[in-house]
């Protein structure tokens, strides 16, 4: 079982905590904790041995820590997801394999595609694909995805490489709850061609970030990031191919750490207990 705590801090915050899991039968397998001096936060998760008696354990946890400290025990250990596509593959088709060798850590639900362009990958692994075509009227194109999303159970929506910017009020139904993979180091080359802009600017690195989606463009909190080198005698169509690994690996590690409820975010940051 996962005990996931995130509170101001205090002196004897883990002593604490560990007494009330003795109380209870309960044995540490694992701990991890951090403290944001800064913001006197305290963060951490836990592994426990035993899986029952968990309103009791919450209850007491709420007696011993600060007011209005964040629990969750026990978080659903296999999640559900809905993925979001555009053309691009390389990041689907490596959930797509996953999912289907049961290492994601999750299950893919849907998929939801503005191209029929990866529909028939999804039919290969049968998974149900559905096509919302982009129209004149975004609004109701973007209508049409929450109610598909919403006639299914899911914990996140993962986008693929979903090269559309979803509205305010869409972002909003989902507060933290949407993942997006951006091909570029941010805060480096937000918004469109970050390859092109990254060659023309004659950097060295090129990397890929993987982040909650808020209301500011590529400017949610930050869930994994890598970088590779980027020679001056890369083209920027050395520099796709190249983004793209980039790009498969840092979803696959960060969907791995949501899913495995190590990620806390606060303000516009987060801490990974890896």
């Amino acid at each position: 079982m996962i005990i996931f705590i995130q509170c101001t801090d205090q002196v004897g915050l883990v002593a604490a905590i560990s007494r009330s899991l003795a109380r209870g039968g309960f044995n540490i397998i694992s701990l991890q904790e951090h403290v944001d001096n800064t913001e006197n936060l305290f963060f951490i998760r836990l592994e426990v041995d035993k899986n029952t008696d968990t309103e009791s354990l919450a209850t007491d946890l709420e007696k011993i820590l600060p007011t209005g400290a964040l629990i969750k025990i026990n978080p659903r250990p296999l999640k559900k997801i809905v993925v979001l596509v555009t053309k691009e593959y390389h990041c689907l088709a490596d959930i797509l394999v996953r999912n289907y060798f049961k290492t994601l850590g999750a299950e893919v639900q849907c998929v939801i595609g503005n191209h029929t362009t990866l529909q028939n990958i999804c039919e290969r692994f049968d998974i149900p694909f559905h096509l919302i075509e982009t129209t004149g009227d975004a609004a109701a194109s973007e209508q049409s995805v929450v109610e598909i999303i919403d006639g299914y159970d899911f914990d996140y929506l993962v986008l693929a490489k979903f090269m559309r910017i979803l509205s305010p009020n869409f972002v909003g139904r989902y507060p933290m709850r949407i993942i997006n993979i951006h091909h570029s180091f941010l805060p480096a080359f937000a918004g469109a061609s970050p390859y092109r802009q990254a060659y023309e600017r004659g950097v060295k690195l090129i990397g890929a970030t993987a982040h909650y989606v808020t209301n500011e463009l590529d400017e949610g909190p930050i869930i994994a990031q890598q970088i590779t080198p980027a020679g001056h005698s890369l083209t920027v169509k050395d520099m796709v191919k190249a983004g793209k690994e980039v790009e498969t690996a840092v979803l696959a590690k960060a969907l791995k750490l949501v899913f495995e409820d190590r990620v806390f975010v606060y303000k516009n940051k987060t801490v990974v207990l890896e």
